[in-house]
């Protein structure tokens, strides 16, 4: 014998709302992080100041990095002066048209910065940038 019940059969429900505002978090998130991740490429380094500085085109570059210990970094790879000439060689015979971006800590010595100046144009890379900061960003 069946029995009616005076309360109504609830059916069972996935409740959509929240996972989408769970999905949109993750994908926030997800942007967030990778813009943060293209914009460092080569090491953490103080710049100079420089008042006529112009902002470059930093797409399809390659970072070299001059520390304030002399140590040289190519996009955030330790090399020493003879790998970093070896290394940019064959950056050169890949990609022709290769720019590369020099960042040297302000209290970097003047020396090592323009021996890699020297090596570029040697391996015949015509263009190179110093980065700075302008005099204002403090």
């Amino acid at each position: 014998m069946h029995i009616p019940s005076s309360r109504p059969k609830r059916h069972a429900r996935i409740e959509i709302v929240p996972l989408i505002d769970i999905m949109f978090f993750l994908l926030a998130t997800f942007v967030m992080v990778s813009l943060s991740m293209v914009k460092n490429r080569g090491i953490q380094v103080i710049l100079p100041e420089a008042s006529t500085g112009a902002p470059q085109d930093h797409k399809d570059h390659v970072s070299v990095s001059v520390t304030e210990t002399g140590q040289l970094f190519l996009d955030k790879e330790e090399l020493s002066q003879a790998q970093l000439v070896n290394a940019l060689r064959t950056l050169k015979s890949k990609n022709p048209d290769l720019r590369i971006f020099i960042n040297g800590d302000q209290n970097a010595r003047l020396g090592l910065a323009i021996a890699v100046l020297d090596e570029t144009r040697k391996l015949g890379i015509t263009k190179v940038a110093f980065e700075t900061r302008t005099a204002s960003a403090r």
